[in-house]
């Protein structure tokens, strides 16, 4: 089960690095996804809709909910798969931060990202320099490499 969870979160995760984004509001109910439509409203009872957007095999929701701007992404049949949020590198737990400062102090952040899948909760953070763009996953205790990529 927790590979399941590992294997969601980094789907999510790379749906969102590859920029995946935002688009326009769009009715949840189209081309028949009341599943999806019922979900979110039982799960996300105040939230605001802001934009829909429908991959292969699931459907992000970006809406608004006590102030934050959150994801929420669905499979086909309704099932909440994520939730992600953007945050800011100071609201990351105190050792993932200090791993950062520690390891990656030559690098800016450019993308840092909570993801909740099951209850469980991870982070990614997107790091560059001049030569070299790193994406970390929250590891156990630290940042686990999850892609590298040499600028040219």
């Amino acid at each position: 089960m927790k590979r399941s969870i590992k294997q969601i979160a980094l789907t999510v995760a790379v749906i969102m690095t590859l920029g995946i984004g935002s688009s326009f509001a769009a009715p949840i109910v189209e081309n028949g996804q009341e599943a999806i439509n019922t979900s979110f409203h039982r799960d996300f009872r105040q939230a605001e809709l802001l934009s829909t957007n429908t991959g292969k095999d699931y459907t992000k929701l970006t809406f608004k909910m006590h102030g934050m701007i959150l994801s929420a992404f669905y499979s086909d049949n309704g099932e909440l798969l994520a939730i992600t949020r953007n945050i800011a590198s100071t609201q990351l737990p105190l050792r993932l931060l200090m791993d950062l400062k520690r390891n990656y102090s030559s690098y800016w952040i450019t993308d840092c990202f909570e993801i909740n899948t099951n209850g469980t909760s991870s982070y990614f953070i997107t790091l560059e320099n001049a030569d070299t763009k790193l994406t970390l996953h929250s590891g156990e205790a630290s940042w686990e490499m999850y892609n590298r990529t040499i600028k040219e």
